[in-house]
C-alpha cells in the first residue's frame, strides 16, 4: 500500500509512464474562454487490458502542468473524495462515466476559498486516479478556434488544421474503429458518421442523468467526453426533492445548468463542437445531423427508461409520455424524493386492496416534504429593502439591472415570498391531505394503465414478477445524496475514512433487490452512525439509513 500511494500520488513514476497534459479550451456558462486547462491532471499512459481494451490514466490534483494558468494544480480531499464517490456510483448505476481507481491524501495543504466569500480555509491536497478509454473532450477541438466575436480571447492552435486533422484521424480510427472502417475512402461521410454518433450517444448519456435525478453542474464544452461519459465531476448533486429547476452548483446565479436545461444545454455544446470541427465536417450537414438526431434520441431513451421505471414493460402506448409528465408534476405540486417515490412504485398492484392501498399512499406521502422542510426551500434569500431597490431599478433602468441582477432570480425570490406567506397559514393535517389527494389521482391513472399490460398477457403473475424486478434494477435505493458525501467527508477530514469505504459498498450495489445484496450489517451502520455524530457539531446530522429521505440540515448544504 505504500508503494502505491508514491506511485498513485505522483510522487514515482510508473515503469512506462510518460506523464504529459492535455491542453483544451472551452465555453464556459456560454462564452468562450480560451485555454483553460488540463491545468491540474497528469497523463500518465494507457494500459491494456486482457480483453485489449485501452484504458488511459491520469492524477487529478498532482501538481502544475504546463496549462495551469494561476492556479497551483492541486486538488482538495473534499472535492476528490466526492469525484472518487460519484464515478463509482455512476458506474454502478449503468450510466457511462470515467472511473475513479484510488484516492490518495496528504498533511500537505492548500488555501481554498470553498464557498467563494472571502474566508478561504487550508485543505488536505489529495490525489485521485482517474481512468477512461480517452479524456479527450469538445473543448479539446477548441484549440483551434479563432478570436471569439464576443470574447476576443482565441484558441492557442488558430490555424493549425493539420493537428485537427490529426485529431480526427486519432479519435475516429481509435475509438470508433467501425466508422473509420465504413467509411474509409471518403473523409467527409467518416467525419459525418462520427458527429452523428457522439450526437446519438451524448443525447442517451443526458437521459439516463435525467432518468437518476443527476445534475451535472458545469456542462461547459471542456466538460464533455468526444466518447460520450460523463466527466469531470464538480459540483455535482443527484436531486433529493424534485423540482425541474434545480440548480446543483451553487456558483450558477444565473440557472444555467439546472436539471430540466441539461437536455438542450447538451445540444448547445454539440453545436460547439460542430463549429469546431470546421473545415473537415462543414456545418451544413453537422448541423443537419445534430437537428434530425438529437432531440429523437434523447426523448426515445428517455421514454424507453422511464418506461422501465414504471414497470411498462409489455406495451409501448403514445399516452406514456403524458403519464411520465403527470407524475413528475405531481412530485413537484407535493415536494416528493426523485429517487424514493420512484423506488416505492415496485410495490404497488393492480389489484391492490383498498387497506393496503391506504397504506401504501401513507408510506408514499411520508417521501413528500414536510411544512417544516418547505419552510426551509421556500425562505426568501434576499433583504426586502434590497429586492424593492431592484424591483425599481428594473422599471428605470433595464440596461443597469441587466447587468447586475436577473429577472429569472428576481421571479424566483417573489415566488418565495408567496409560497412561504401561504405555509404560514398551512398545517400538517392540510398538507397530508392536499398530498394524497394529488397521489390518488395519478395513480388511479397508473392502475389503468397497468391494467393494460395484464390484459396483453397471459400470464399475470409472471408479468408482475418480471414488472418488479425490471423496476427494481432501474430505480435505485442508493444515490450519492449531498449529505452523505457530506458525512463521509467530514469523517475523512478527522482522520477516519470508514464512512468512504462503507457509503463506497453501498453505492457499489445501487439497486438492493435486483442485486441481492443485504444492507450493511446493523453493527457497521451504528458504529458508523457514531462515527458521523462525532464529527458533526449537531446532533441532528448523526448519521440515519442512506436510503431514507434527507434529514432537514441536508437542504442546507452549498456546493461550488
Amino acid at each position: 500500500e505504500a508503494e502505491a500511494a508514491l506511485f498513485f500520488s505522483g510522487n514515482r513514476v510508473l515503469a512506462g509512464a510518460e506523464p504529459a497534459a492535455h491542453c483544451y479550451c472551452g465555453h464556459q456558462f456560454g462564452s468562450f474562454a480560451g485555454q483553460l486547462g488540463d491545468g491540474a491532471a497528469m497523463y500518465l499512459g494507457e494500459v491494456l487490458g486482457p480483453g485489449g481494451e485501452r484504458w488511459e490514466m491520469q492524477l487529478k490534483g498532482a501538481g502544475i502542468t504546463p496549462f495551469s494558468r494561476q492556479a497551483d494544480g492541486r486538488k482538495v480531499l473534499r472535492s476528490s473524495i466526492r469525484e472518487f464517490l460519484c464515478s463509482e456510483a455512476m458506474f454502478h448505476l449503468g450510466i457511462p462515466t470515467t472511473r475513479a481507481g484510488t484516492c490518495v491524501t496528504s498533511d500537505s495543504r492548500v488555501l481554498r476559498d470553498v464557498f467563494y466569500d472571502g474566508n478561504p480555509k487550508n485543505e488536505r491536497c489529495t490525489v485521485v486516479l482517474r481512468i477512461a478509454s480517452t479524456f479527450i473532450r469538445f473543448g479539446s477541438f477548441e484549440i483551434f478556434k479563432p478570436p471569439d466575436e464576443y470574447t476576443g480571447r482565441k484558441g492557442p492552435s488558430v490555424n493549425r488544421n493539420d493537428i485537427r486533422i490529426q485529431m480526427l484521424d486519432y479519435v475516429i480510427s481509435t475509438f470508433y474503429p467501425e466508422i473509420q472502417e465504413a467509411y474509409s475512402d471518403n473523409t467527409v461521410q467518416r467525419n459525418a458518421a462520427f458527429f452523428r454518433e457522439i450526437t446519438k450517444r451524448t443525447a442517451r448519456l443526458v437521459a439516463e442523468w435525467q432518468c437518476v435525478g443527476f445534475c451535472h453542474g458545469v456542462l461547459n464544452t471542456d466538460n464533455m467526453s468526444i466518447v460520450g461519459l460523463t466527466i469531470d465531476y464538480g459540483p455535482f448533486g443527484f436531486m433529493d426533492r424534485y423540482d425541474p429547476e434545480h440548480v446543483c452548483n451553487g456558483s450558477d446565479n444565473t440557472g444555467r445548468y439546472a436539471y430540466n436545461k441539461q437536455p438542450e444545454i447538451c445540444k448547445w455544446n454539440l453545436g460547439k463542437l460542430a463549429e469546431a470541427l470546421v473545415p473537415e465536417l462543414p456545418l451544413e450537414i453537422s448541423q443537419l445531423i445534430l437537428e434530425e438526431e438529437y432531440d429523437a434520441e434523447f426523448e426515445k431513451h428517455y421514454l424507453q427508461k422511464m418506461r422501465k421505471k414504471l414497470g411498462l414493460i409489455q406495451l409501448e402506448l403514445e399516452e406514456d409520455s403524458k403519464l411520465v409528465s403527470e407524475l413528475l408534476e405531481t412530485m413537484h405540486l407535493t415536494a416528493g424524493d426523485f429517487t424514493n417515490i420512484f423506488y416505492l412504485l415496485s410495490s404497488f398492484s393492480v389489484d391492490i386492496d383498498p387497506s393496503k392501498f391506504e397504506d401504501f399512499l401513507e408510506e408514499l406521502t411520508s417521501q413528500c416534504a414536510s411544512v417544516e422542510e418547505l419552510k426551509v426551500v421556500f425562505k426568501p434569500q434576499m433583504d426586502p429593502r434590497q429586492l424593492s431597490m431592484m424591483l425599481m431599478l428594473a422599471q428605470s433602468n433595464p440596461q443597469l439591472f441587466a447587468l447586475i441582477g436577473t429577472k429569472a432570480n428576481i421571479n424566483k425570490e417573489l415566488e418565495r415570498i408567496e409560497q412561504s406567506s401561504k405555509l404560514q397559514q398551512l398545517t400538517a393535517d392540510d398538507l397530508l391531505s392536499r398530498n394524497k389527494r394529488h397521489w390518488k389521482e395519478w395513480l388511479e391513472k397508473y392502475r389503468v394503465r397497468l391494467q393494460k399490460e395484464v390484459e396483453s398477457v397471459g400470464n399475470a403473475d409472471a408479468w408482475n414478477t418480471e414488472r418488479v424486478k425490471v423496476m427494481n434494477s432501474n430505480n435505485p435505493k442508493y444515490i450519492l445524496r449531498n449529505y452523505i458525501a457530506q458525512n463521509a467527508i467530514e469523517a475523512a477530514e478527522n482522520g477516519d475514512f470508514s464512512e468512504v469505504r462503507n457509503v463506497l459498498e453501498l453505492l457499489e450495489h445501487p439497486f438492493q433487490e435486483a442485486e441481492g445484496f443485504q444492507e450493511v450489517k446493523e453493527e457497521a451502520e451504528e458504529e458508523g452512525a457514531t462515527a458521523a455524530a462525532a464529527v458533526c457539531s449537531q446532533e441532528t446530522r448523526s448519521r440515519q439509513a442512506y436510503c431514507s429521505k434527507p434529514p432537514l440540515w441536508a437542504s442546507e448544504l452549498c456546493v461550488t
